[in-house]
């Protein structure tokens, strides 16, 4: 066999190592920065409702910073990833907080609907040979549009408008749960895998909230 079949030959078993060399790193960072979020949780359990916010801000600003950090180094950028993790814990912590005190029920079925939901819509848009990408975009501007019908609520009262909400959120994430898993099986290289994680992380995080202003009566309160 010629250095050139031998090569062909091998490729294949290159290129899965490579992919789960890639998923491995990116899921490990998915479940270590939820691990952090939950400490962030914890700790901003009693924040009050402005340093909540300015929690979120911070959380906000990581994530451009990530952007810009993993075409720099790849340690900044797992420092930020782990920081979005726990400034987002800290900025939900309250209301875990109060779920956990009247209604603890509601955050186990969030939690295990959550790792349904992300388990489901995630195994196939990573095995799906259909390409995903229109879906990323659409799921992009209907997020925009969601976030501007969020707007409108804190304003105008619409009967049902929680669970409306909710159910439009879960549509889009199911969308983004697809695309970034795809994503995550055409990565070529270890060092997206932050980036990668940040994304999935922020759909497991966003699917978990929406299920639990429902599982919580969210059309109620």
């Amino acid at each position: 066999m010629s250095s050139l079949e031998h090569v062909s030959a091998q490729s294949p078993a290159v290129a899965r190592d490579r992919a789960r060399a890639i998923f491995g790193q990116t899921m490990g960072l998915v479940a270590l920065t939820a691990a952090v979020a939950a400490l962030g949780a914890w700790a901003g359990r009693d924040l009050s409702r402005g340093w909540g916010i300015a929690a979120m801000v911070g959380a906000f600003a990581c994530i451009l910073g990530l952007n810009a950090a993993i075409r720099r180094s790849e340690q900044l950028a797992v420092g930020l990833l782990f920081g979005v993790g726990a400034l987002l814990g800290a900025g939900v912590g309250p209301v875990l907080a109060y779920y956990a005190s009247v209604d603890p029920s509601a955050l186990w079925q969030a939690g295990g609907s959550t790792a349904l939901f992300i388990g489901a819509f995630g195994a196939y848009g990573y095995a799906t040979r259909r390409d995903l990408g229109m879906i990323g975009r659409l799921a992009f501007f209907a997020l925009l549009g969601l976030i501007v019908f969020g707007l409108v609520m804190l304003f105008v009262s619409i009967p049902g408008g929680r669970v409306i909400y909710a159910v439009l959120g879960l549509v889009i994430f199911a969308g983004y749960t697809m695309f970034d898993f795809q994503r995550l099986r055409r990565a070529g290289q270890i060092e997206a895998a932050p980036l990668l994680a940040a994304s999935i992380f922020l759909d497991i995080f966003n699917v978990f909230l929406l299920l639990l202003s429902l599982f919580g009566g969210g059309g109620r309160n």
